[in-house]
């Protein structure tokens, strides 16, 4: 049954394409990632990540990027070639530029870029609300807990060094987190309207869901379509203000249906030469700013 509405028609098949990822062969998969090719060179491969494509395998999950790399090696080079090797890692619900590299000592040598965060990256999100400041550095350690409620699951927190004093409202330190790991998110507005606002943001360090934790927990803005940072006890769907929901023309019954806003728009990979890639926004996500006025910045 095709919805008639064109807002859950458009949400409907965002679904299916991430259903399909999971039911297609790996030698579809590999074509379409061969397809997403930006760029290649004797040591690397960069991709446009698709969304709803998990980086790696785990329950309930059939197809993903790591699984497909020998085929896709050979597809791009010849049928001796070695299997590509996952450099990083984004989301199941991210899109944007990846790397993946040629060869085990390229890929060490990427990774080592990143660990020591000689790679700049730069992600586009959709937020809910409007940070204030407009413009700044979110500084707070990130550990993973259980949430205790009628559904037990993991989320990451913030673990921050500070505590207010109940009794006199001081602010004192907090004894640290051991396992908690230091998280620093630079970001910046770049366009504000129904009541949403369009971040860049720019990860200093490589935590887990960093961006997605600090966005909502840290500045009280979580990314459009994040249902699992939405909230802290709860596995619910996000609760949507009035005014997006008008504008983008749906109930919130539906917004469960919503994907992720979030877009790793640039990255900047210090290979001898300055390597410096950018993926244009996915359809989807055109079409919310379009639908939400927030004007795309031109960049």
């Amino acid at each position: 049954q095709i919805p008639k509405d064109p807002t859950q028609r458009w949400l409907r098949e965002l679904t299916a394409m991430s259903q399909q990822m999971q039911q297609v062969h790996p030698n579809v998969l590999a074509k379409i990632l061969k397809q997403r090719t930006l760029y290649q060179n004797e040591e690397i491969v960069v991709i446009d990540k698709p969304y709803g494509l998990p980086v790696h395998g785990g329950p309930g999950i059939k197809n993903c990027i790591a699984d497909v790399l020998p085929i896709l090696a050979k597809m791009l080079e010849n049928m001796k070639a070695e299997p590509l090797h996952l450099c990083h890692r984004l989301d199941k619900e991210t899109t944007g530029v990846m790397v993946l590299a040629r060869s085990k000592e390229a890929a060490e040598k990427i990774r080592l870029l990143f660990k020591t965060r000689q790679v700049e990256k730069i992600y586009w999100a959709i937020v809910l609300g409007d940070p204030d400041p407009v413009e700044g550095v979110v500084e707070i350690p990130i550990v993973e807990k259980e949430v205790q409620s009628h559904q037990s699951h993991y989320k990451m927190t913030l673990a921050p060094r500070y505590r207010v004093r109940p009794e006199d409202g001081r602010v004192v330190k907090a004894r640290g987190d051991r396992h908690a790991e230091r998280a620093v998110t630079r970001y910046r507005r770049l366009a504000a309207a129904s009541a949403c606002s369009l971040l860049q943001l720019q990860p200093i360090t490589g935590v887990k869901h960093q961006i997605r934790v600090h966005l909502a927990y840290g500045l009280g803005c979580p990314i459009l379509g994040d249902h699992k940072y939405s909230h802290w006890s709860k596995l619910a769907p996000q609760k949507l203000p009035e005014l997006t929901l008008r504008r983008l023309k749906l109930e919130q019954s539906k917004a469960r249906h919503l994907p992720l806003h979030l877009h790793a728009h640039r990255l900047c990979l210090p290979l001898g030469q300055p390597l410096d890639f950018v993926c244009k926004l996915p359809l989807f996500f055109q079409k919310t700013l379009r639908k939400l006025e927030l004007d795309i910045p031109k960049d």
